[in-house]
């Protein structure tokens, strides 16, 4: 599986890949697709929804389930992307080029892992 180094992981499997200091994009992270399979909607929050740290903010289904996506960081949706509402395929496709939602205005953030912590982390908890 391919998790890119210059991005952050959340242990609910969401990336952040953090634009400056007060602004960031989040995604599914490949290990997320990958459990999930083939992704067949998404449905996104607005532009201007508040999002916060640890909470649910988005849901895919896929041909198994249905699954929230939680928050990582807490700040204001700026912008979503609205082309995975027409091809939530593209989510397994290209999970680090499928970004769901733009967040600017961070003002806290869950504990984050770097790469390395985040492979770790999910093959622990495969083990388990």
């Amino acid at each position: 599986m391919n998790h890119p180094t210059e991005l952050k992981y959340s242990k609910s499997h969401e990336w952040v890949k953090f634009l400056d200091d007060k602004t960031a994009l989040i995604g599914l992270t490949d290990y997320a697709q990958d459990a999930l399979g083939d992704l067949v909607f998404v449905n996104l929050p607005e532009e201007g929804d508040d999002v916060r740290a640890g909470e649910a903010f988005a849901d895919v289904e896929s041909v198994k389930a249905v699954s929230d996506v939680f928050s990582p960081v807490s700040g204001i949706v700026a912008e979503v992307n609205e082309e995975l509402l027409d091809a939530p395929e593209r989510m397994n496709e290209d999970p680090y080029g499928a970004w769901l939602i733009k967040v600017e205005n961070i003002t806290d953030q869950e504990e984050l892992m770097n790469a390395e912590e985040y492979i770790a982390f999910y093959e622990s908890e495969a083990d388990a």
